[in-house]
């Protein structure tokens, strides 16, 4: 789910519990865990409100000061229905982060990163990328993504996609800027004895 820079610092923080959105159709659900960006929050209730149901303690868990002001800030068609999200922040590590910290790999955890990109690359509608976008990141980390889609003369947004595919198995993290490939990615690339691995 993408939060805001705001909500994910106030989500962090913990002074952040409410957030609105104006969607078609629910997008999460009750008791479901999502990724901030920073963190992880479990859904504790999704409500469709009308804007005068607004409460003054939804606006300040929402982390603002004044009800204008949070609904000045709401995106998304009047039309649409107004949903209500009720969270509390997870204080558990993110797994993808704890998967990408382990680097000893067995035959069998090597077999099954390899069964999960060979999986990627056949649903691809442009062919095998899974290896390549992984040592691409390995030789140029901390390279912008639009920089590193442009040298593989792919579009920006897709490219984001499929990296986020290699985060989700543990194979990359996020920077601030570009990306790196983690323990585990460069401990999957030295079985294969890739460029851009430990020994390589």
């Amino acid at each position: 789910m993408l939060f805001e820079p705001r909500l994910r610092d106030g989500i962090a923080a913990g002074a952040i519990t409410v957030a609105l959105r104006r969607w078609k159709r629910a997008q999460v659900v009750a008791g479901g865990r999502y990724r901030t960006g920073l963190d992880i929050i479990e859904m504790d209730a999704v409500d469709v409100i009308n804007e005068d149901q607004i409460t003054d303690a939804d606006v300040r868990d929402a982390g603002y000061d004044e009800r204008a002001a949070l609904i000045n800030d709401l995106r998304g068609d009047q039309s649409l229905p107004l949903f209500r999200l009720r969270f509390h922040r997870i204080d558990e590590p993110d797994p993808r982060a704890v998967l990408a910290a382990d680097e000893v790999l067995t035959g069998a955890d090597v077999d099954d990163i390899k069964r999960r990109l060979e999986r990627l690359d056949r649903a691809s509608s442009h062919g095998a990328w899974t290896i390549a976008v992984l040592t691409l990141i390995a030789d140029r980390p901390g390279v912008r993504a639009a920089d590193l889609a442009a040298s593989m003369r792919r579009e920006t947004q897709p490219f984001k996609v499929d990296v986020r595919k290699l985060k989700n198995l543990g194979l990359t993290i996020s920077l601030e800027k570009g990306y790196e490939v983690s323990r585990r990615g460069r401990a999957y690339l030295n079985s294969l004895g890739r460029p851009g691995s430990p020994s390589a």
